[in-house]
């Protein structure tokens, strides 16, 4: 169970995205506008926040922006925005994830639950991690390695550091900047290397590259490694 905010002005949604939520035996609260959400959330401590970008008296990148100055809670970004600048922006600015209205109540439940259990993996309890075991990919982390099946694959250190970071962050979307700057530096915009990098790497990990089973492209956004 966990608590959540629903920051959303249409109430018709949020009254609907809360009875779904609600059947999860999650505990619910709504807020209707920035400023409502923004009180809500500084008078309570929340588990995850879903965030409508639509807001009357603010756009939500602005609260968005206001929340992650002191808190890294989860944020799910549901907005009716589909351009890819906008995706863009969220996560770069520390959404942790981005549905597009409409959606389907399972996508909802399971975007969620992957936000809430990424957070539920502190950083100290990250540095515990030895390896990563999402299907028949293990990424050991303490040997720089990575195996299928119990076969090894041969990547560059390039590869590993992004199947890596890929793998610390299962089921979350990572921009093309996130990434180039975790494996490149903080300064780097390596976008074009980013893609034949990642080419090279389905072409190791993918039983049919063109089909990916595990890294999910996500158009004009960056990467999600899929959980198996």
């Amino acid at each position: 169970m966990a608590e959540i905010l629903i920051i959303e002005d249409d109430d018709v949604i949020g009254e609907f995205i809360g009875a779904i939520l609600q059947k999860e035996k999650h505990e619910i609260r709504l807020a209707y506008s920035a400023l409502e959400g923004l009180s809500t959330f500084r008078m309570w401590n929340f588990d995850l926040i879903l965030l409508d970008l639509g807001l009357p008296d603010q756009d939500g990148m602005e609260v968005l922006k206001k929340i992650r100055e002191t808190s890294q809670v989860p944020i799910i970004i549901i907005s009716a925005r589909d351009h890819e600048d906008n995706k863009v922006e969220a996560l770069d600015l520390g959404a942790d994830d981005y549905i597009t209205k409409p959606f389907g109540t399972p996508e909802l439940l399971a975007r969620i639950r992957t936000a809430l259990r990424h957070a539920a993996s502190t950083p100290e309890a990250q540095n515990e991690v030895k390896k990563i075991i999402n299907g028949d990919l293990c990424i050991d982390i303490e040997h720089h390695r990575v195996t299928k099946n119990g076969q090894l694959i041969h990547l560059t250190p390039n590869e590993y550091k992004i199947i890596q970071v890929l793998g610390e962050n299962l089921g979350k979307v990572l921009t093309h900047t996130y990434l180039s700057q975790k494996v490149w530096g903080p300064y780097s915009n390596e976008s074009q290397t980013l893609r034949v990098n990642m080419s090279n790497i389905r072409k190791k990990i993918e039983t049919n590259p063109v089909e990916p089973e595990y890294i999910l492209t996500e158009i004009g956004i960056g990467y999600r490694m899929l959980e198996k």
